[in-house]
């Protein structure tokens, strides 16, 4: 899954055991990319 750290903006992969901290800087906020997909909600 790829994320991206809060504090340097760099890409970070995590490995299933490697814990939640960035390995650049060491920030422990990290925000999960999402796709560029635009939903569309009919309103009636």
């Amino acid at each position: 899954m790829s994320y991206k750290c809060s504090r340097c903006k760099r890409d970070v992969e995590l490995d299933e055991y490697g814990g939640v901290r960035c390995p650049y800087c060491g920030h422990r906020v990290l925000l999960k990319e999402r796709a560029p997909v635009i939903k569309e909600v009919d309103v009636e």
